[in-house]
């Protein structure tokens, strides 16, 4: 009996079966480790281990591996193989992996792969690649059954009875029905089939006008669709009416994720894609210190404006303790802004040419929430020194602070995606530094025009 690995020490025991090539332990291991254990096991993996694993498995096993992997490292371990070697695991891919992982390579190792593809495969890879990442073909898969409305009950059982082994991994919970034009004219529940007279049309038993979605549909309508819809899956049709493939619940839930996680790591400066932490060093410093240098610049600029106000700051000391609150406070309501800017982004329901509505809104609240924190803020800089200037200056620093934070919160995000770049980096650097240095500005230029009466004892 082959002595599987157990919770935590999974990546040594599997790194000595693949030392010792023996395939059933490895075969087995696959078998019984599944959901998060299975993904840290084979992520721990070193590169060379990865890639002899590969070579021992079938291709079979070999593509169950690589769906277990994150993306980065499914395409590390892709590309240290021989391509006809690559194209037989990716044969054994769902179609939507297939394309997403062969459009996230180099482009020639990714032509290498598809020349060893079988000339349909790769032809049907090509055209899946062809759409953006977030619409519903880009998310569909291809495989489906589907049967023309002339075709009997009889024929369709036996062709499903023909085909059960391709069959078996198809997510299969409807047959869709195609006119002479590969148009989708209706679906035929399984027990409806299995019901059914051999000799009746499908014409007679399909559910006539499904709900479809269209393959250039965009990943927030196609939540909200499946929010509404207890569907598994939906068809998904061109321009035309063509059934070109079906897209399912836990793939638009994946992207979804993707996408969430994608915007969170560039609000935080992480750009050039995923990294973690088994990438190598020089790549995953480089992604992180493109916004960090550029950081540096932008605090520095904050800074000189603290320099140009350094003998205000000196007579008012009371001052340093309230620059931090009024930065800190106005990020976050800028920050505030920028969640409703993506969020409408998202929805569809704001777009580039929106910029100045929002930015008239954002104003809005801004002056209304700024006369509000700013009150407050004035009061506790008047309980604490009992000066009402400093409470004065500090209030006045504060609101116009916020009104500036939600204008560039609000705006910058859609002026971003007009011009092609990703709007979450409104909420990093760009965001924190302007408010800093506004924060900064206001603040100590009050006090130098209230210099006088800023008489505080401390």
């Amino acid at each position: 009996m082959v002595d599987l690995p157990r919770q935590g020490e999974g990546a040594a025991t599997l790194e000595s079966m693949i030392e010792s090539r023996d395939v059933v332990g490895i075969a087995q291991w696959l078998d019984t480790c599944q959901g998060a254990e299975a993904v840290r096991t084979l992520s721990a993996l070193s590169d060379e281990s990865r890639e002899q694993m590969l070579h021992l498995l079938t291709p079979e096993d070999a593509a169950d591996v690589i769906e277990q992997l994150p993306e980065p490292q499914a395409l590390d371990a892709l590309g240290d193989l021989d391509p006809a070697q690559a194209a037989r695991i990716i044969e054994e891919l769902p179609s939507d992996e297939q394309a997403d992982l062969l459009g996230e390579m180099d482009e020639e190792e990714a032509d290498a792969i598809l020349r060893a593809l079988p000339a349909e495969d790769a032809d049907e890879v090509r055209r899946l690649a062809a759409y953006e990442a977030d619409v519903a073909g880009g998310l569909m898969i291809t495989e489906f059954v589907s049967y023309p409305a002339s075709a009997s009950v009889a024929i369709v059982l036996d062709d499903l009875a023909a085909n059960a082994t391709t069959y078996t991994d198809y997510d299969i919970q409807y047959a869709y029905v195609t006119g002479d034009k590969g148009e989708l004219v209706g679906v035929l529940p399984l027990r409806t089939l299995l019901l059914a007279p051999r000799t009746t049309p499908l014409s007679e038993i399909m559910l006539r006008d499904p709900v479809r979605v269209t393959d250039t549909m965009g990943l927030a309508e196609l939540a909200s669709l499946f929010k509404d819809l207890a569907f598994v899956g939906l068809p998904v049709v061109d321009s035309h009416g063509r059934l070109v493939g079906m897209v399912r619940r836990s793939g638009v839930e994946h992207a979804l994720v993707e996408e969430s996680d994608e915007t969170y790591r560039a609000s935080l400066g992480i750009v050039g894609g995923e990294e973690l932490r088994s990438m190598p060093l020089m790549l995953r410093s480089r992604r992180r210190l493109g916004w960090l240098s550029i950081n540096i610049l932008l605090n520095v600029m904050a800074a000189s404006i603290i320099a140009m106000y350094q003998q205000t700051l000196e007579a008012v000391i009371a001052l340093a303790v309230f620059l931090p609150i009024i930065s800190d406070m106005s990020g976050c309501s800028g920050n505030q802004a920028v969640a409703v800017s993506m969020r409408e982004l998202t929805l569809g329901v704001a777009q580039p040419r929106d910029a100045m509505r929002v930015v008239g809104k954002e104003l809005s609240v801004g002056a209304l929430n700024g006369v509000v924190l700013g009150i407050l803020l004035a009061g506790v800089a008047y309980l604490w020194k009992g000066n009402i200037y400093l409470g004065l200056v500090v209030g006045s620093a504060l609101m116009l602070n916020t009104m500036v934070s939600v204008t560039i919160g609000g705006g910058v995000p859609l002026l971003l995606k007009g011009l092609k770049k990703d709007p979450a980096l409104a909420s990093g650097p760009i965001l924190t530094t302007i408010t800093d240095m506004c924060g900064f500005f206001f603040t100590l230029s009050f006090a130098a025009v209230m210099l006088k009466k800023l008489t505080i004892a401390e």
